[in-house]
């Protein structure tokens, strides 16, 4: 068996999910490793897809692991949309290959016919007092040609198993070293459904090696399979199919609340409720980036540009990753505010468009009136903003009227009873203010309010905290003051006033 000495601009990765529910984080990060690796040695990033499960695979599903990769920047040099020299890169697309190869492995004698059912195989572990769920017992590696005629004369339609050798299996995983699978652990499997349909099992290794993949780099799920793939592939060789055998490199799995695996039914697992939330690409690739590997022992944050200059496959924790919200979420807010601040108010429209705020889902559709408030508030939710998603609650009441505020009951209760003389004081001080922008409300408030009526500033700011947001979690008051002008503020302040004096 010749394994692959693929190195630099040699090495050819893939990415090769099945199109079954929404795009997984997990699944993300493995095309992540992959992209990451590619780039790093100047290699081919190979994307396929693995659509020969009809029953469970859909165009929605397929769509939408495009989008995702798309909206995550993750690009390929060759295979679905883009085209190149080992195509078609759907497995739908194929079935011719993995028919002639299924044929030359029969012909060969490293396939072979099985007509068992799973009743029968059971039966015959029963019978010599074994546990029934051992699995295929190889029963049928040696049928004459008398047998398999019986067996088709009464209706029966073979499947083509593997035959899997008496000797120990060992291959050196670029993640984990050195792994053996000991003689007889993995039994004869099958690579063509009795109806002719092939499995994962055959055209997995079949389009790796016609695509010259150098190097496989998956999840750890997939590692009971590798013993597998290295007899067939030792076999594809043999055959002509194959001209090396790749190298294999098994990703720790991305576990989720009490250490258990992060399953599909796992909110967090999903990539499109990430983004639907306001993670941002940035982010998102930066954590997922950590789920096994890490660019430094000091530090969590990171570019694309920086992990692809920095990532090594050999540098890739074997152990476990949890993928912990939290953390994720933060490292989100730092790449939130490492965006220019034109890129960041473009982000938000979209979703303060969602929440009924402003009039398109683009900046350069809103009306005038909403980019002049959009220019001037995203700088103060930058700063104190962890997810995109948050800015309709933080901003939408700059978008809205004095008459169109709902007051938040406890805010609202928390007041003392000193807020209606504050917001009257604060009244007239605003109508008698000549310049309204932040830099002379402010000191025009405190020499009222806290100087002369010698009120706390937190007694002073917030009922107009209230007055503007109504609620007590929001942007700077000042600030929002400025952007709403004096007339709108002081339609507020006599509405606060109005509902407290009842």
């Amino acid at each position: 068996m010749a394994i692959t000495t693929a190195a630099g601009s040699d090495i050819r990765v893939r990415f090769c999910p099945s199109p079954t529910g929404t795009p997984h984080v997990g699944m993300v990060r493995t095309c992540l490793f992959n992209y990451a690796y590619a780039r790093h040695v100047g290699g081919t990033f190979v994307f396929r897809i693995e659509d020969t499960d009809a029953a469970r695979d859909s165009e929605e599903s397929f769509n939408a692991i495009i989008e995702s990769l798309e909206w995550m920047g993750l690009d390929w040099d060759e295979g679905v949309n883009v085209g190149g020299p080992h195509g078609p890169y759907r497995q739908s697309e194929r079935g011719d290959i993995y028919r002639d190869v299924a044929a030359k492995l029969l012909a060969g004698g490293y396939a072979y016919e099985a007509f068992s059912t799973p009743a029968e195989i059971e039966a015959r572990h029963l019978a010599k007092g074994e546990d029934p769920k051992l699995g295929y017992d190889g029963f049928d590696r040696h049928l004459t040609e008398e047998q398999k005629a019986a067996f088709r004369a009464a209706g029966r339609e073979p499947v083509l198993r593997m035959r899997m050798p008496d000797s120990d299996i060992s291959f050196d995983d670029l993640v984990r070293g050195e792994i053996t699978f000991k003689a007889g652990s993995v039994p004869d499997y099958v690579i063509v459904r009795a109806n002719g349909d092939p499995l994962y099992t055959l055209t997995n290794p079949v389009d790796d090696a016609l695509m010259e993949i150098t190097h496989v780099l998956r999840g750890e799920d997939l590692l009971s399979s590798t013993p597998r793939q290295v007899v067939l592939y030792k076999a594809l060789e043999e055959i002509g199919v194959a001209g090396f055998t790749p190298r294999f490199g098994h990703l720790p799995y991305v576990m989720g609340e009490g250490n258990k695996k992060l399953s599909k039914r796992d909110p967090e697992s999903n990539l499109l409720l990430h983004r639907k939330r306001g993670m941002i690409p940035e982010g998102l690739l930066n954590y997922l980036g950590l789920l096994g590997w890490s660019i430094a022992a000091d530090n969590d944050i990171f570019s694309k540009e920086e992990m692809i200059q920095a990532f090594d496959i050999a540098n890739v924790n074997p152990n476990p990753a949890r993928f912990d919200d939290k953390k994720c979420i933060a490292i989100n807010a730092e790449h939130i505010r490492m965006l220019d601040e034109a890129d960041f108010r473009s982000r938000l429209v979209p979703y303060l468009h969602e929440g009924g705020i402003v009039s398109a889902d683009s900046y350069e559709g809103l009306t005038e009136n909403e980019r002049e408030l959009l220019t001037a508030a995203a700088p103060l939710a930058q700063t104190r903003m962890q997810l995109l998603g948050e800015s309709t609650d933080l901003m939408r009441f700059l978008f809205i009227t004095s008459d169109q505020i709902e007051y938040n009951e406890k805010a609202v209760s928390k007041l003392k009873d000193s807020a209606v003389d504050v917001l009257q004081a604060a009244s007239q001080v605003f109508a008698d203010l000549e310049t309204f922008d932040a830099e002379h409300i402010k000191p025009a408030l405190d020499a009222k309010l806290v100087e002369e009526m010698e009120v706390k500033p937190r007694l002073a700011f917030g009922p107009l905290f209230v007055a503007m947001t109504g609620t007590n979690v929001s942007l700077p008051v000042v600030d929002s003051m400025a952007i709403l002008g004096k007339d709108e503020v002081l339609a507020r302040i006599a509405r606060l006033v109005g509902i407290l004096a009842a």
